[in-house]
């Protein structure tokens, strides 16, 4: 036995120092991607997540050629160099398409990025293409930006047909015609991105001829625009800059026809995915659409990258339907679904004198492959950097597409393996979640959306799960139902004989005034106007029922944000910090006080400031008398009760306004007309208030700033 140990020890010990030397290198490995992959909820919040991607290798960087028969150097190999590429296709055999702008041709690689041959047109010179397209029988068409064309080649690159500007009664006599990129469907009609054409696509037939614009982007109208529209004069607007939508920067087009579009120029709906009618089938959609109306694409890592826009200029869609797009800016990759959310986005800090494998310094554009690889072109390095999926983005990408094939229940034990790697991951939330809620466990279901932030999903469970109860308990609801039915019959039965009794009784003794003045509240919910003149004239009201009301009235504001159910307001979700709520609920009350004393008195305004003050507190009581309860109602409302939900709300918010007019008349004794219109000057001098607020304190923090430069440089010298 000890012989035994004395020759198990130099094992474990040659085992230990392996092991030992090993380690820096298995850290090495596993940190040695340039760049970090990240995942952004509907909320914004950042999650990092193992990498999606893997660089997989550089194409074009050393790619060899041999030289052409009969010449000097016939036989030798000699480098193929791409000069400012701008485009990349990748056709059904994997075949690899480069428009060497530049070099003016087109390179032809295979599938392991080995030269199979260039293509220059001999007969009609190609003057820096930029975008290409190869269809199913091996035609290519260029967009020969330098010639103002686009070209048809048959698979042996001789030119078929030659498309020059259309001729079209439908085309602006000033549009200029350079085509930049372009795709082709099954019918063989051509979609030609031409440069700055905010009008569309130019959607041409197989012979070239115009047929019209398709997928363009509409004009962001503000409500600047608005009031301009309703002040300026005729002469006014034809001296306006023309506002002019996005002109779309990119295309490209799936196994199924759609058509997806990229915009660099706007905020939202940057990426579209267009049917055949031109109408965007993203919009609307997503896992997050109760929280982002208008979706914007384009990530990025930072709060300080939000002043500069992504600038997104080239799309992909793989086999399965996912979005994959390139930021010129920020040099991010963003991948999504195929209904528009969000799978992963990655990229790292470009360094000018270096370049890493993975690293895209300029990417001018992007293209995937049958096998899941994405082939991404590098302008400034003139190669293309390969990445592959790992085995984390090969997990998410099986389980999602069986999620969106309706297969939740296959794709469960996938999600269930991404959760466990990555218990952060949202997308795997809402795999499981679909996947227990098609297997009716709808408790799970409703956890697992809420923790995920899926607000439709929420709903939906909690509807069943209400339901489930209402049905378990519907007896007992009936049964309280009919006891509080026999009490109410029973105390109108006996009220009549308890106010008999009560006649010939001593008189009640007076109550607190406190009390009085806060009974009054009521009396002015029932006459508005004389409750406010008694305000006015009998002091029916004091500071402390006031201040009383109104910090009621802060507090049901700060319930209704913090109380309010997940479905109606998602960002109680994330917390919502009741400091800065209460402190602007305060601020706007205070500046209206004394927005409308100050107007009013230059308008023969009859209140005094703490008519005013008492009045605007007594006006905010629907907050409480109706807040409350909706806030408490809200919880347990689904989006099918959105409607009763909106309706109570706007309720409290014409009640408090009607009131706060109603205040005015009484307190100042204007006509109710009078009394809009001194509501509307407040409002306006209010702006103004707030507007002067915001340069104060600007001015304070440059003034902070300037006396602290000036003490750090006396200090430092």
């Amino acid at each position: 036995m000890k012989n035994r140990r004395l020759r198990i020890r130099p094992v474990i010990m040659v085992l230990i120092t392996a092991i030992y030397i090993a380690w820096p290198g298995l850290q090495a490995a596993a940190s040695q991607l340039p760049y970090e992959t990240y995942y952004k909820d509907g909320f914004g919040q950042l999650v990092k997540t193992q990498a999606a991607y893997i660089p997989a290798g550089i194409i074009g960087s050393n790619v060899r050629i041999a030289g052409t028969s009969g010449a000097a150097d016939a036989g030798k190999e000699a480098k193929l160099p791409f000069n400012q590429p701008k485009d990349i296709f990748v056709d059904e055999k994997d075949h690899i398409y480069i428009a060497d702008t530049g070099n003016n041709r087109i390179v032809h690689l295979d599938a392991q990025g080995q030269y199979i041959r260039e293509i220059k047109v001999e007969e009609s010179p190609l003057k820096k293409p930029s975008g290409l397209y190869v269809d199913k029988s091996g035609e290519i068409y260029v967009a020969d930006t330098g010639n103002n064309r686009v070209v048809r080649l048959d698979p042996e690159g001789k030119l078929l047909k030659a498309f020059g500007r259309p001729e079209s009664s439908y085309l602006p006599a000033g549009f200029k015609y350079d085509p930049v990129n372009l795709i082709v469907d099954k019918r063989g009609f051509i979609y030609v991105t031409t440069l700055g054409a905010y009008q569309g696509l130019v959607q041409l037939d197989p012979e070239g001829e115009f047929i019209s614009f398709f997928g363009p982007n509409r004009v962001a109208f503000s409500l600047f625009d608005a009031f301009k529209r309703f002040v300026y004069t005729r002469e006014m607007y034809q001296r306006e800059l023309k506002k002019l939508p996005g002109a779309i920067a990119n295309a490209t087009i799936d196994k199924n026809g759609f058509i997806y579009t990229v915009t660099k120029e706007i905020q939202t709906d940057q990426v579209k995915k267009l049917n055949i009618a031109g109408l965007d089938q993203l919009k609307g959609k997503g896992e997050f659409a109760a929280l982002q109306p208008e979706k914007s694409y384009g990530e990025f890592f930072h709060f300080t990258q939000q002043g500069i826009s992504p600038q997104l200029n080239d799309i992909t869609v793989d086999s399965a339907g996912n979005i994959t797009v390139i930021d010129s800016v920020w040099n991010i990759v963003s991948q999504y679904d195929l209904n528009g959310n969000l799978l992963f986005f990655w990229g790292g800090d470009v360094i000018t004198a270096t370049s890493k494998t993975g690293i895209v310094k300029t990417p001018a554009a992007i293209a995937s492959n049958s096998r899941g690889e994405l082939l991404i072109l590098d302008s400034v390095n003139n190669f293309i950097q390969v990445l592959r999926l790992s085995e984390f983005g090969s997990l998410v990408h099986e389980a999602n597409q069986l999620t969106q094939e309706g297969r939740y229940e296959q794709s469960e034990p996938l999600w269930s393996e991404v959760h466990r790697l990555n218990a952060h991951y949202t997308p795997a939330l809402i795999g499981l979640a679909k996947a227990a809620y098609k297997k009716e466990n709808y408790e799970r279901a409703e956890q697992l959306f809420y923790e995920a932030g899926v607000v439709n999903g929420y709903s939906e469970s909690f509807w069943q799960n209400r339901l489930k109860w209402f049905q378990s308990n519907f007896g007992t609801l009936m049964n309280i139902a009919l006891a509080l039915g026999i009490v109410y019959l029973l105390r109108n039965a006996f009220s009549a004989k308890l106010r008999l009794k009560r006649k010939g009784a001593a008189k009640p003794r007076p109550r607190h005034p406190l009390l009085e003045q806060l009974n009054h509240v009521f009396y002015v919910m029932r006459h508005p106007v004389d409750g406010f003149y008694a305000i006015r004239y009998e002091n029916k009201a004091g500071i402390l029922s006031s201040l009383v009301l109104f910090a009621l009235a802060a507090a049901s504001y700060g319930y209704m944000q913090a109380g309010t159910s997940f479905i109606f307001h998602p960002a109680v979700h994330v917390g919502v910090d009741l400091l800065p709520v209460t402190v602007q609920f305060v601020g706007i009350w205070l500046s209206f006080v004394v927005a409308n004393y100050l107007i009013s008195s230059l308008l023969r305004g009859e209140g005094r400031f703490r008519d005013v003050l008492y009045g605007s507190s007594y006006a905010l009581f629907p907050i409480i008398l109706i807040g409350i309860p909706v806030t408490m109602l809200s919880n347990v409302l689904t989006l099918n009760e959105l409607s009763i939900y909106n309706f109570l709300k706007l309720l409290i918010v014409l009640w408090a306004a009607l009131l706060l007019i109603w205040m005015v008349q009484g307190i100042h004794n204007y006509t109710f007309i009078e009394a809009v219109f001194i509501i509307l000057l407040t409002l306006l001098a209010l702006a103004i208030i707030v507007v002067l607020i915001f340069i104060l304190i600007s001015l304070s923090i440059e003034l902070v700033n300037f006396i602290n430069s000036l003490y750090q440089e006396v200090v430092i010298r």
